[in-house]
C-alpha cells in the first residue's frame, strides 16, 4: 500500500487536505456518527478510517440479534445495579432499536420479530422462579418504555416446540428479533457514499497526537493524517488508543452449521442467562457465546477461536439444541466487543478536538446508532 507522501496530487487534496471530521472504525458507531455529522454540517469533509477491509470489531460478526433485555439478564442486573440504572439501559436499548430500524428501515434490515426465548434448565429452578415473581414488574416497566403490554411471559412448551433436550421452561420476549448483520452493515456503507463521506479501508490508526492547537494528528499505517477533530469509535479495540477509559476488549466466538432440512427452530434464544445465545439463519444455526468459560483469556483483541469454547458450543449443539438432527460446522469466527464496569455506554469529548462513542457492552446492534447520534451532537448539548 501507497503511503501517503507517495501518492499523487489529486489522491491527497481529495482524501487527505482539509479534513473537518475524522471517525476512526466504520462500524455501526462510526457509520451513524458520520451520518449525523453530516446532517448538522452538510458542507463538511467527514472521513471514516477502518483498519480492515471490513468493519473489524463487533459491527460486522456480531449473531444479529434485535435484543433489549432477556428476563433472567434483568433480574440479575437489578442485584447489582440500581432500578433507574437497569431501566435507562433498557430504553436506550429499545430507543436504539427503534431507531436503527428508521435510519436503516426493516426491508434493509431483514428485520423477523419472531420474538426471543430465554431458556432454563432444571439447574436453574431458583433463578426461574424468583425471576417468575418478577414479571408483572417487568412488564409493567416495559409498557412504560414501550407502549406495548404483557411483553414478557412464561413458555413452558418451548421443548415441545423446537425438540430441544435439557430444557424445564422458558421466558419468552414477544418484542425482540433478528437482523441480517451483512445488510445492514452494506446499508450503512451505501448511505455513507449517498452523503458524500469518504470512507478509506485498510487505514490502521495507532496513536492520536491532541497537542496542536488547529488539528489533530493521527499516525497511520499509510502516513499521518490531520483533521480538526476526531471521533474514536472503535468500542472494543478502543483501548489501544484510550489507555485511561473504562474499556475492555471481549472475545465473542460464534459457530454456524450447514443448512439443516426441515429446521423447526425459529426465533432468538438466550441460554444460561445470556452467556450463550443462538438462533436460525438460512436454514442454519448459529450459535455464539462461552466466554464466562475464560474470562481472562477472552479478554483479547485476538481474533481467534478457542478449543474450549468452541467445543462447548458444539456440546450444546448436539446434546441440547439440535439433539436428534445430524449436524455440521460450516463456519466459525470471533468478534470484539467492548465492556467495562457500566453497561452504559462512553459517548463524550476526551479533549477540544477528540472525542469517543465507545463501550456498548455486546448491544451494539440495539445501541451503536442511537450512540453515533449522541455523539455527533456532544458539542450542541455540552
Amino acid at each position: 500500500m501507497l503511503e501517503i507522501e507517495k501518492m499523487s496530487y489529486w489522491e491527497r487534496n481529495t482524501f487527505f487536505k482539509d479534513i473537518d471530521f475524522i471517525i476512526v472504525g466504520a462500524g455501526i458507531v462510526g457509520y451513524s456518527t458520520a451520518i449525523h455529522l453530516r446532517k448538522s454540517h452538510p458542507n463538511s469533509k467527514i472521513v471514516i478510517l477502518e483498519r480492515g477491509i471490513l468493519p473489524t470489531g463487533a459491527s460486522s460478526k456480531n449473531a444479529g440479534f434485535a435484543c433489549f433485555g432477556s428476563a433472567t439478564e434483568l433480574y440479575d442486573d437489578l442485584q447489582h445495579f440500581s432500578e433507574k440504572e437497569v431501566w435507562e439501559t433498557v430504553e436506550m436499548r429499545w430507543k436504539g432499536l427503534s431507531y436503527l430500524r428508521e435510519i436503516i428501515g426493516d426491508k434493509n434490515l431483514k428485520l423477523k420479530q419472531n420474538g426471543s426465548w430465554d431458556l432454563i434448565t432444571k439447574e436453574e429452578s431458583d433463578l426461574f422462579q424468583e425471576t417468575k415473581k418478577m414479571l408483572p414488574y417487568f412488564n409493567r416497566k416495559m409498557e412504560e418504555i414501550t407502549g406495548e403490554k404483557s411483553v414478557y411471559s412464561v413458555d413452558d412448551k418451548v421443548n415441545e416446540k423446537f425438540q430441544f433436550s435439557g430444557i424445564e421452561s422458558s421466558f419468552y420476549n414477544r418484542l425482540e428479533g433478528q437482523i441480517d448483520t451483512g445488510e445492514m452493515n452494506i446499508s450503512f456503507h451505501k448511505k455513507a457514499i449517498e452523503l458524500n463521506i469518504i470512507l478509506l479501508f485498510g487505514t490502521e490508526v495507532s496513536n492520536i497526537d491532541t497537542s496542536h492547537n488547529e488539528h489533530v494528528k493521527l499516525t497511520t499505517n499509510i502516513g499521518d493524517v490531520f483533521a480538526k477533530n476526531c471521533s474514536i469509535c472503535t468500542n472494543g479495540l478502543a483501548q489501544e488508543l484510550l489507555k485511561d477509559e473504562d474499556i475492555q476488549p471481549a472475545r465473542a466466538q460464534v459457530l454456524i452449521t450447514k443448512p439443516i432440512k426441515n429446521l423447526s427452530i425459529n426465533g432468538t434464544f438466550h441460554y444460561n442467562q445470556g452467556y450463550y445465545y443462538f438462533r436460525n439463519i438460512d436454514g442454519r444455526i448459529l450459535i455464539g457465546g462461552g466466554r464466562n468459560l475464560d474470562f481472562k483469556g477472552e479478554t483479547t483483541t485476538q481474533f481467534e477461536n478457542t478449543k474450549q469454547i468452541t467445543n462447548q458450543l458444539r456440546t450444546l449443539l448436539q446434546e441440547n439444541i439440535l439433539p436428534s438432527t445430524p449436524h455440521e460446522i460450516d463456519y466459525e469466527w470471533a468478534g470484539i466487543m467492548g465492556v467495562g464496569k457500566s453497561k452504559k455506554p462512553i459517548i463524550k469529548k476526551i479533549s477540544p478536538r477528540l472525542y469517543c462513542g465507545i463501550r456498548l457492552g455486546g448491544m451494539g446492534v440495539a445501541i451503536g446508532t442511537l450512540v453515533g447520534k449522541e455523539l455527533s451532537e456532544v458539542d450542541s448539548t455540552s
